[in-house]
């Protein structure tokens, strides 16, 4: 007996879902595994505690000045009517069609936009660590992911301008940088926004969420970062910044899609 349109549309829906599944506990596993790195951990204990206290406090300013001022000035390197006219047409193409084919076009889109932000903070990043420059490319590298994770929730459908929109973008950036438990706490808070989860005051939730962003990439970041203002080595440092961007777009793409999916589910 033939499938009816409404049947293949949320079958294609589901079929993407367990596929969204199974990279999420791929992420999972991958989070759980204890860093190695033991010479990262000897070296990360000589760096001076102002350095990383430093780090934290410009990821801080570099989120607060990006939110409230850069806004603006990010959306000039896309066009957002451009990407959201193209998401209408493709999810005009999936109803009508409705099939895996169509639906994964939608995913595809996101690729060029990624690749092109990974040029910019791979240049951004060495060219700054040759001349022995590491805090002050923070802001630049700030912008950088929040212009990935801006254009990905253009191309699922989800506008970026309000305080809850905010919020969940920096727990997205927290969680990607985080390992073991707090990876998984961090993934269910996560998972819990997607739901649906409600909260009286978004904006001071934005104000209590930078501090925690902030400093789970200085954390990470804080060898890096010293390493790159040190301009024999600094090369080395600066090449981090592609890694980093590479993990937080590989988990905020995935979420974004896993809510576009769900989305459509209840369409």
């Amino acid at each position: 007996m033939a499938k009816s349109k409404e049947q293949k549309y949320q079958l294609a829906v589901e079929k993407e879902l367990k596929i969204v599944q199974k990279q999420e506990e791929r992420l999972c596993r991958s989070a759980g595994k204890p860093a190695n790195n033991k010479w990262k951990q000897v070296l990360e204990e000589k760096v001076p505690d102002k350095v990383y206290k430093s780090l934290q406090s410009v990821f801080c300013k570099a989120f607060s000045i990006i939110f409230e001022k850069g806004t603006g000035i990010i959306e000039k390197g896309y066009k957002r009517d451009v990407i959201q006219e193209n998401l209408e047409v493709q999810n005009f193409t999936f109803q009508v069609k409705a099939n895996r084919r169509s639906l994964k076009k939608v995913r595809s889109s996101v690729s060029a936009a990624h690749l092109l932000n990974m040029t910019i903070t791979t240049a951004e990043g060495i060219g700054l660590g040759v001349f022995g420059i590491g805090l002050p490319d923070i802001v630049v590298f700030v912008g950088v992911l929040l212009k990935g994770i801006y254009e990905i929730s253009l191309h699922y459908g989800f506008d970026y301008d309000t305080d809850e929109e905010r919020y969940f973008i920096l727990k997205l950036m927290e969680t990607a940088m985080l390992r073991e438990e707090e990876w998984n706490a961090g993934n269910e808070a996560v998972d819990r926004m997607i739901a649906g989860e409600a909260n009286e005051n978004w904006n001071e939730a934005v104000k209590q969420q930078i501090p925690r962003t902030a400093d789970a990439f200085a954390v990470d970041m804080v060898l890096m970062k010293f390493v790159q203002g040190l301009p024999v080595v600094g090369v080395i440092g600066g090449a981090g910044n592609p890694f980093y961007y590479n993990k937080v777009m590989k988990y905020a793409e995935l979420k974004y899609w896993k809510r576009y999916l769900l989305k459509l589910q209840k369409q």
